[in-house]
């Protein structure tokens, strides 16, 4: 098979009047490239050097939802209670069924997981639907998402580049609020979701076969990326997400299951696993910073990752404890003694879990051993004027680190749009490392060809006004979340990414949005120089779909950089 290159003819960067000659040259390269591919949309075979695109799309079915069913389920019988006596005011069609957020702050529902396999150029080469009960009628070896919950489904290669892993739920499809359930051993009595669901991280070869591990992490909220380690002899998962949806103090289930998680994997089936107790790898405090403490295990509100180097990177992007900033997994103990840093030259990446006493588990939480990455922001949420909202990872090299921020979601008033075209730092971030002062700097933020605040159309959405929110329907782009990236040897980086919105819906994770893609001269660090640079747009999702993660297909060796 043969992998058509989408490389520029110089080094200069691409420039605005050479925009649609990129277009043209990414579907080029998409339609050589598929003609060799698989004839079938339904072939389960992934091909080295292809992109790997995980979609979810929504069963529109009334029946989803009942109009005046009391939600969250069961909620009677905790100690979080119900939402109004009235029940859930809008049925399950799609995308009205999103409203009912405003009802139940917990609202959501399962959906099927798809990867689409494609061209860098964005053409489709085929499609594997992951097993769900729709599929088998079984409750096991199955796994689904919550359609509208926008930070799950980040794809990663395994540190050897063999698998590709990703999380998700053991639930039916069409299954209402398993996202902020609890897990069957870490049960939050003051949770109003009044049912359990084991998280799993789904495991997937070459050849389309899967194997997934179930855990009780994440109770109450969600698993959203994990990365295998299949390179030192011992495989574990590395884990992130985030914990917690009752009151405070939280069990020590929650506590443990929240953040940074290591997840040894399971040979069984489904139907044959027994998680145990939650197993976290890393965890951070603002204390660290000389702030006072925020609620236990809140600071670990995880939501993309990546390895570099032997090193664990992570980000938090979103809640109002901590510090929405980029972090990494101190193995050496002495990377940083006031909670920023880098890491040391012979950082390894860890192999076991994160040692704790379980006597002062509630009083002050895990021992922290992440770091804030030095010259990335260090204030807590609590304090800062200004936030930043970073979500996906891509090292180019080791002085090139490209952060996707996918803007501060504000959905507060008819200004929404303008506001989200207004943002400064959502999109693309690049990264500079300075050697001497060894601190990162950001060197500029690519937006151009985004469109950020610009609404536009998706088939069959309703027209005008939400009369739920008094805000219009159509999505607009707010910034970006996951994303992926390759070095070129002319000098180029090309980064895919999967963008963000904002939107007159109940809920915006529940907007279709986009794949785009942009090349940048690695080597430059002027913003007047990037300026002509621009996204282009390879696929959108359509009615009832969402895009959430991005990959290269298992198999691919030019970006592994462990």
């Amino acid at each position: 098979m043969t992998t058509t290159s989408l490389r520029p003819t110089n080094h200069r960067p691409l420039q605005a009047g050479r925009a649609s000659l990129f277009a043209l040259t990414l579907i080029a390269a998409s339609l050589s490239a598929h003609a060799e591919q698989s004839d079938s949309h339904r072939d389960s075979h992934f091909y080295p050097g292809m992109l790997v695109v995980s979609r979810s799309v929504y069963d529109n079915l009334s029946s989803n939802v009942q109009t005046g069913a009391i939600l969250p389920p069961n909620c009677a019988s905790t100690k979080g209670g119900c939402g109004a006596a009235t029940g859930a005011p809008y049925d399950g069609t799609y995308p009205y069924v999103w409203n009912n957020d405003l009802y139940d702050g917990s609202f959501g529902i399962t959906s099927r997981v798809f990867l689409d396999q494609i061209t860098p150029g964005g053409a489709l080469v085929s499609t594997l639907e992951v097993p769900n009960s729709l599929q088998s009628g079984s409750t096991h070896d199955e796994l689904v998402t919550s359609f509208s919950s926008k930070s799950e489904l980040g794809l990663h290669l395994s540190t050897n580049g063999k698998y590709l892993t990703f999380m998700g739920y053991v639930a039916p499809v069409n299954t209402l609020d398993v996202s902020n359930s609890n897990t069957p051993d870490a049960v939050d009595p003051t949770n109003p979701v009044g049912q359990s669901f084991y998280r799993a991280v789904a495991r997937m070869d070459r050849e389309g076969h899967f194997r997934f591990t179930e855990t009780n992490a994440y109770s109450g909220n969600n698993g959203r990326s994990a990365i295998l380690n299949d390179r030192d002899g011992e495989d574990v998962f590395y884990t992130v997400g985030n914990a917690g949806n009752g009151a405070n103090p939280q069990p020590d289930g929650v506590i443990l299951g929240a953040g940074a998680q290591l997840v040894v994997p399971s040979h069984e089936s489904e139907a044959k696993q027994i998680p145990g107790t939650p197993t976290p790898v890393g965890s951070f405090s603002v204390t660290e910073l000389g702030a006072k403490a925020d609620k236990i295990g809140k600071d670990d509100n995880f939501r993309g990752m990546t390895i570099f180097n032997n090193v664990l990177y992570l980000t938090k992007g979103s809640g109002g404890n901590g510090v929405n900033t980029v972090y990494f997994l101190d193995t050496t103990g002495n990377a940083c003694p006031s909670g920023v840093g880098v890491p040391g030259p012979n950082a390894k990446l860890p192999s076991t879990a994160l040692a704790y006493n379980a006597a002062t588990l509630q009083s002050s939480g895990l021992p922290n051993n992440l770091c804030i990455l030095a010259g990335f922001p260090s204030t807590p949420n609590k304090t800062a004027t200004k936030l930043s909202y970073p979500f996906g990872l891509w090292f180019a090299d080791a002085n090139t680190l490209y952060v996707a921020d996918e803007g501060d979601g504000y959905v507060g008033g008819a200004d929404l749009d303008t506001h989200a075209g207004a943002q400064t730092t959502a999109g693309l971030q690049k990264w500079v490392y300075n050697a001497a002062t060894k601190t990162w700097t950001l060197a500029y933020t690519l937006q151009a060809g985004l469109d950020l605040g610009k609404p536009y159309a998706v088939p069959g959405y309703p027209a005008g006004y939400n009369s739920a929110t008094g805000l219009p329907w159509a999505p607009a782009t707010d910034g970006l979340r996951n994303l992926t990236g390759r070095a070129d040897d002319d000098g180029t980086v090309t980064i895919w990414a999967i963008t963000s919105t904002v939107s007159g819906n109940g809920d915006t994770g529940a907007d279709p949005n986009k794949l785009v893609a942009i090349r940048d001269l690695l080597k430059n660090t002027s913003a007047a120089w990037a300026a002509h640079e621009k996204f282009v747009t390879l696929r959108t999702a359509g009615f009832a779909e969402v895009l959430r993660g991005v990959s290269f297909a298992p198999g691919t060796d030019f970006d592994r950089r462990f």
